[in-house]
């Protein structure tokens, strides 16, 4: 399995280089299916989920846009067939947990991934981990995160607190990002002195590539190991 977890996107040649290298093939030879459903539940000037498009057409790649909610199980499945890299963004990571199990692809992903690289951006890389338990969504309402029922405020509407548990670790995207005020390292820290999973903060310049369980870091900025 073949994961690149990102706190946003392809931000640096650190980053695009070691997505090719999953990948195997250049860019311009490589077909994305790009998922932008966790954005959906944010309201407000998302020239961030433009920017996190623009970045990747940059490189050369051809995307499809699959939107999670405007397709069929069986539809989703057939648009993704003939694609390389399943490329999830960002969000709340609670929507999106909801609607990957809604569309199926939560129980498809599995065997999915044993072809397909798979990338997140924020939400889309948190998803793949143990918890959600350090996301912003939940660290907006700490009282109710403060076990391992956590999962249970968020199980009424769309929104979930399930995750995919294939990456073996806890992502905190954002590290010191001035828009994410609760993504900083005492806050993270102290938190994750709670937990048993292994923590990894990255700022927006920085990545997980794993390989199966083979864990790298692909930084040209800053990040944290806890636990």
């Amino acid at each position: 399995m073949k994961l690149l977890l990102t706190s946003n996107g392809l931000s640096n040649e650190s980053i695009c280089s070691a997505l090719e290298d999953l990948v195997g093939k250049p860019a311009k030879d490589t077909k994305i299916a790009f998922i932008p459903t966790a954005a959906n539940s944010e309201r407000g000037d998302k020239d961030w989920l433009i920017n996190d498009l623009y970045r990747i057409k940059q490189q050369g790649y051809i995307v499809d846009i699959i939107e999670l909610t405007a397709l069929t199980p069986d539809a989703i499945v057939k648009a993704l067939d003939d694609k390389d890299v399943l490329f999830v963004g960002g969000g709340n990571t609670f929507y999106l947990s909801y609607w990957l199990q809604k569309s199926g692809l939560f129980d498809l992903l599995p065997e999915l991934l044993k072809t397909k690289v798979y990338t997140g951006i924020s939400a889309g890389s948190m998803v793949m981990g143990e918890s959600l338990v350090l996301s912003s969504q939940a660290q907006k309402n700490i009282k109710a995160f403060e076990d391992a029922d956590y999962h249970l405020a968020v199980s009424t509407g769309e929104a979930s607190g399930k995750t995919l548990r294939l990456a073996p670790l806890i992502f905190r995207p954002h590290l010191n990002s001035r828009w994410f005020p609760n993504a900083k390292n005492e806050i993270i820290a102290k938190k994750a002195a709670k937990l048993t999973s292994k923590v990894y903060a990255l700022d927006d310049d920085s990545a997980l590539k794993i390989v199966d369980e083979n864990i790298e870091v692909i930084s040209e900025g800053h990040w944290k190991e806890y636990n």
